[in-house]
């Protein structure tokens, strides 16, 4: 009888582990996840040291949200600060929220041909290129 409940014990772990609910893969996922989607609520966006008005705010959430990933920047240790404080006359959108107990910051250089993100999370320096029309736009405003 133990071998007989031991047995559907393991096939439900051994289910569970091949085909997991979609709900926990995605959590998974999330952690993980280079550009979280960002709800409004709990961002501040800043533009050359101003706080941008709700309105603009969440056209710029949504554009950032929905910008398309292209590449992440290959980045050697000790270069974090050439990538923090890029030589450029661009003024960056910064964006300031907590992920969990963590607070993560974005800083967002828009060109003519590409947005550069800088993500500054636990210390860590992650710097990626999207493209978002929106964001672009939205910069030369």
């Amino acid at each position: 009888m133990t071998w007989y409940v031991m047995a559907i014990i393991l096939a439900g772990i051994l289910k569970f582990a091949t085909n997991p609910p979609s709900a926990f893969v995605a959590w998974i996922l999330s952690k993980f996840e280079l550009q979280p989607k960002l709800s409004a609520n709990d961002v501040q966006v800043t533009y050359n040291g101003k706080l941008l008005a709700e309105r603009e705010k969440l056209e710029f959430i949504d554009g950032f949200n929905n910008a398309a990933f292209l590449d992440k920047y290959f980045m050697i240790t000790g270069t974090e600060k050439a990538y923090l404080n890029p030589e450029t006359e661009i003024i960056p959108f910064v964006i300031h929220t907590k992920s969990g107990k963590n607070d993560m910051k974005f800083t967002i250089y828009c060109y003519k041909e590409h947005i550069d993100v800088v993500k500054l999370y636990k210390k860590k320096v992650i710097p990626y290129r999207v493209s978002s029309s929106t964001l672009q736009t939205f910069s030369i405003q």
